[in-house]
């Protein structure tokens, strides 16, 4: 099934690749969505089942493997548990929305589709893979397709984001590289295999070989992540960027980075992890804070939705730090504070990726970002309006919705472990209200201007969409038991609580 699951959109991808684009028998943009949106949707089957199946004992379930390369000793190796399926689902779910989101062709569906379902398989087998080999193969090739939808597809200086965009997260590549390598000659038997390496522990006893390789995975992963500093890539490549190809980069290539952190760096070098687990967490809360107060200075919606990113980003490092720390008997707050980041990047995958859905709808009614051009549109666009205010009242934090019970979590872990950064972090969901009401005021509230009378609504594709994350959103944040014991089932083991 996880086979099956990361193939079948990319082999849906090669027969789009080869059907004629001109011509009497090339078939109609409607014809090939519908056909995209289908493929999409097998690897969503596919993970909902493996949830069923899914029992949470302990360890890496429904593994299956087959020799690749047994002379480096590499494999084709996938498999789940706690951590990685919660963000396969979410994955899965976020392609079907994107895919089936209207979004300008520009006359080329065929390749844009067949990038997205592309996309989808190896982001799937990202989270997925049990082989670091495998990990390194899924995680560049994501990188090429998200360059091409951005800088084909895109707008403003899309080529020139896009360029900045790889560029930049190729140059956090090769770092990770030599990590994985290093980690990989540091075994005995020399091998690549994900839960054999985390058996083994072959950098326990640390020194200057075990810092450098993990400076390199920390660098890899902090650029993908990304976290100040090193987040300068990431406004320009979400603005210029088609609405779809901006929910897919939030929601699932950023998780890549934090997914990484917790698979491979904490598992591998828990003993450097702690070490340096107080800088991380300063880090974070330097994020949060920065992340919102750039986003609430924003005149550009596209461009403050991009700094939430990074804000929210934040809070995933801080429960990380708390999880990771050096601390003795406070087993139970760290496995909440790593249960808080896990939910986190689920909760901000669907939020995010909705915002910026909505932003690219605006865009395509209003043909600006500019927050200030628009005003009064409560009475004219009330679905538009509802699901906003929704995706926002989330991403702040309110009760009853899956950013609550992220952050609420992280809070929790780190104010027994880190108190005073906890209660730095704070201040972000005070600006991230601030922020998110002004936004509300500005588009929605006031007088409506005259050029806005016309201003259409949703379309049914577009409400459906969105309403389909809306619905998640508010399942995790009334009824977060079917999520949180999923992934507790790896956060506590991991963390040591008994």
């Amino acid at each position: 099934m996880l086979t099956a699951a990361i193939f079948i959109p990319i082999a849906a991808a090669l027969v789009l690749a080869i059907l004629p684009r001109t011509g009497r028998g090339a078939p109609a943009e409607r014809q090939l969505r519908l056909a995209a949106v289908v493929a999409s949707a097998v690897p969503l089957a596919l993970i909902v089942a493996t949830w069923f199946r899914f029992t949470g004992t302990g360890g890496f379930e429904l593994v299956e493997s087959v020799d690749w390369i047994p002379t480096l000793g590499i494999a084709y190796r996938v498999g789940v548990d706690g951590l990685s399926l919660p963000l396969a689902a979410m994955t899965a779910i976020l392609f079907v929305v994107s895919i089936a989101y209207p979004v300008d062709f520009r006359g080329r569906a065929i390749p844009y589709l067949a990038l997205m379902l592309f996309l989808e398989g190896v982001s799937i087998g990202l989270f997925l893979a049990l082989d670091l080999f495998l990990f390194f193969v899924f995680w560049d090739v994501s990188l090429v397709a998200m360059y091409f939808l951005i800088g084909a597809w895109g707008h403003g200086d899309a080529q020139r984001s896009a360029l900045k965009f790889f560029i930049y997260t190729f140059a956090g590549s090769l770092p990770l590289l030599l990590a994985i390598l290093g980690i990989y000659l540091a075994t005995e038997p020399r091998t690549f295999d994900i839960a054999e390496i985390i058996r083994q522990q072959p950098l326990a006893a640390g020194g200057l070989y075990a810092i450098l390789v993990f400076w390199g995975f920390f660098i890899g992963f902090a650029i993908k992540t990304p976290i100040v500093p090193v987040h300068t890539w990431l406004p320009p490549a979400h603005v210029d960027a088609p609405g779809p190809a901006s929910a897919i980069l939030a929601g699932v290539l950023l998780k890549m980075g934090t997914y990484g952190f917790v698979r491979i760096l904490m598992a591998m070098l828990p003993g450097l992890w702690a070490e340096y687990a107080l800088p991380i967490g300063i880090i974070g809360a330097v994020s949060i804070v920065y992340g919102a107060l750039v986003a609430l200075a924003q005149t550009n919606l596209k461009r403050l939705i991009a700094y939430t990113s990074v804000n929210h980003m934040g809070y995933v490092m801080l429960g990380l730090a708390a999880a990771g720390a050096a601390v003795t008997g406070q087993e139970a707050a760290q496995a909440i504070a790593l249960t808080g980041a896990t939910v986190e990047m689920v909760a901000h995958g669907l939020i995010t990726g909705a915002l910026f859905l909505i932003s690219g709808s605006i865009l395509a009614r209003g043909g600006t970002y500019e927050i200030d051009a628009y005003g009064g549109l409560l009475g004219r666009v009330r679905s538009l309006t509802g699901l906003t205010a929704l995706m926002a009242f989330a991403s702040l934090g309110l009760p009853g919705l899956a950013g609550f019970v992220a952050e609420v979590q992280i809070f929790a872990g780190t104010l027994a472990i880190y108190p005073a950064l906890a209660v730095i972090a704070l201040l972000g969901i005070v600006l991230t209200a601030g922020l998110f009401l002004r936004m509300l005021g500005r588009v929605f509230l006031g007088a409506l201007p005259e050029r806005w009378r016309a201003f259409p609504d949703l379309t049914r594709t577009e409400s459906m969409a969105l309403g389909a994350l809306g619905v998640f959103v508010v399942l995790i944040g009334v009824i977060p038991g079917w999520l949180l014991g999923v992934i507790d089932s790896f956060a506590g083991p991991f963390v040591g609580r008994p």
